[in-house]
């Protein structure tokens, strides 16, 4: 970005009402970081105003302590040398040599103990994004250029203790510096000019890379939830059905080291949650054959489902995506070929649409390194293993459900279903806010909340969120809904509802009402409806109870409730309270 369109993005947000505060806490002059990490965050919150606030020059660990005093929805930390030691940097003249390196390393380790403090002080309800030192250390040390001095690496070392016990905290991030690296090359960072005239130490394009990369700290941008792949010259090298299902290969002896590595990463992403399918032009039985080979990288039954034809690849596209019950959006698509990429593309436009370089190993590392972006969590919990297991039995049952030729009803009575309820969960619960925020088609009214948002939301008077998680006989499917409201003088006020679409058909969205009528002794329900282009599933739902379709808030009554809702089968159990 430069810095003329980083202006241009924040003068552009000037009438917009509502605000986002950033603490920003740098101890040189924030000047065009500031405006950076504003502009990227903008980009982020097109709803908000970003507004961003600093402290004093040369006092990042006091800065750091205030925060504790300051009303923020984020807070941003841009740590370098000389806010460990003055002596580290350029603009303080405190002497350079083997006697001063004993006391540079002690003070720096000081510094670094109230700076650990100051964090844990910090408002454990607001994230914290913090990028450590991107600059070149100075020639303070008696060893050339190519030596590393034992000093500075102890500097280093207790730099990287300090990082590791902050980043074990979920609030608060560290910014990777190989990513920074790929971004803003070390040697192009220091603008040694602008850092002695003006105090401000990095170069235009470094400043840039460096707000961007908080900004996705604060701000990450979504996950992508499916991989769809290809499987001839993408996931093995080769054409199983010319070679047969043992002439493919993915190992170094045969050149198909980059399918070997590809198929690593995908298990990798299968392993955190990520769904994974195929789209292959090709003969199933030999497809077959060649995904049970016991030295595939990717294990069998991570994928689902496998589409092998002679259709065209977007028909198998649109049944994987019926299958997930997932958006396009969400997608990527991975092709060894440019016109299979194309075809998919103009069928389903939101896809994201990827090739597979089979032979440019620069570009095939990029691309390894672009997924794991695209499909990159902050944490990973046991509830994403759940999520294929969960879409393949739905499949399952659906097929059992259309043979057996039972009713809704005479299902869901014989599936033993439980329902565990938990009100208010512990903030360190971070899949309540990923469910509302990535949800889309069974959501009240398509609302994003930031993490301080969220939280400040339940200080309230009466504010209560509602985590639901489900199991039945055939396995469970982890937290599947949340709901979010206000209960006052008798009346539940409700402004935030998502449930996965992997619960569908199981009438949980009944159930939770009638929870919530018990729990608070309510008369009324009121919902902060808003028609999205993609939620028609609530509007449909809440139009059976108000037998209209819902515009803006709408209110349900105990006494239309009992009379609408269908017959329940779920069993409730309390977490807590």
């Amino acid at each position: 970005m430069k810095l003329t369109e980083a202006l241009r993005i924040r003068q552009g947000a000037a009438g917009v009402p509502n605000s986002f505060k950033v603490a920003l806490a740098c101890g040189f002059t924030p000047l065009h970081l500031e405006t950076f990490l504003a502009a990227h965050l903008q980009q982020a919150l097109p709803g908000r105003r970003v507004e961003v606030a600093t402290g004093l020059y040369g006092d990042l660990a006091g800065t750091l302590e205030r925060f504790a005093e300051i009303e923020a929805d984020a807070f941003a930390v841009a740590l370098e040398w000389p806010d460990l030691d003055p002596r580290l940097g350029y603009r303080n003249l405190g002497g350079w040599g083997p006697s001063e390196e004993i006391d540079m390393v002690k003070h720096a380790q000081a510094t670094l103990a109230r700076m650990r403090a100051a964090i844990e002080r910090a408002p454990a309800s607001v994230p914290m994004a913090i990028s450590l030192p991107t600059l070149p250390l100075p020639p303070a040390f008696h060893t050339p250029g190519w030596q590393a001095s034992a000093a500075a690496l102890d500097i280093q070392q207790s730099l990287a203790c300090f990082a590791a016990e902050t980043a074990r905290r979920p609030i608060h991030r560290v910014l990777n510096a190989q990513y920074l690296t790929g971004r803003s090359a070390p040697g192009g960072a220091l603008d040694l000019k602008t850092e002695i005239l003006t105090g401000f130490p990095y170069t235009l394009a470094h400043a840039d890379a460096v707000g961007e990369a908080l900004a996705r700290l604060i701000q990450p941008p979504p996950v992508k939830k499916g991989l769809i792949t290809d499987l001839d010259d993408t996931l093995w090298n080769g054409l199983v059905g010319e070679e047969g299902p043992d002439g493919v290969n993915w190992d170094l002896s045969n050149h198909g080291g980059l399918h070997g590595l590809y198929q690593q990463l995908l298990g990798g992403l299968a392993a955190q949650g990520t769904l994974l399918a195929i789209a292959s032009k090709n003969d199933p039985a030999v497809v077959d054959r060649a995904l049970s080979r016991t030295d595939l990288l990717v294990r069998r039954d991570s994928v689902f489902p496998v589409e092998v034809g002679w259709h065209a690849k977007s028909e198998s596209v649109g049944r994987i995506l019926k299958t997930w019950n997932i958006a396009a959006d969400s997608i990527v698509f991975v092709d060894d070929s440019p016109m299979e990429l194309a075809e998919v593309k103009a069928a389903w436009p939101e896809i994201e649409c990827r090739l597979f370089p089979k032979k440019d190993y620069d570009a095939a590392h990029a691309l390894f390194q672009e997924l794991r972006d695209l499909f990159g969590k902050s944490s990973v919990g046991a509830e994403d293993a759940l999520r294929l297991a969960s879409i393949r039995r739905a499949a399952e049952l659906a097929q059992d459900a259309v043979v057996s030729g039972a009713t809704p009803d005479e299902f869901l009575a014989q599936a033993g279903s439980v329902m565990l309820v938990e009100f208010n969960p512990p903030p360190e619960d971070t899949r309540v806010l990923e469910l509302v925020n990535k949800t889309n088609q069974f959501n009240l009214n398509g609302q994003r909340h930031t993490e301080s948002e969220w939280r400040r939301e339940l200080e309230t008077p009466g504010a209560f969120v509602m985590a639901v998680s489900y199991e039945d006989k055939f396995g469970p499917l982890g937290k599947i809904a949340v709901l979010k409201g206000v209960a006052r003088n008798g009346d539940v006020d409700i402004n935030a509802w998502v449930m996965s679409c992997r619960a569908f058909s199981r009438r949980i969205e009944h159930r939770c009402m009638e929870i919530l009528f018990e729990r608070f002794g309510a008369e009324q329900l009121r919902f902060a409806f808003a028609a999205t282009p993609k939620n028609s599933p609530t509007a449909e739902m809440l139009e059976r109870f108000l037998g209209a379709r819902p515009q803006g808030e709408v209110s349900l009554s105990r006494a239309r409730f009992a009379e609408c809702v269908p017959a329940l089968y779920h069993k409730v159990e309390y977490r807590n309270g």
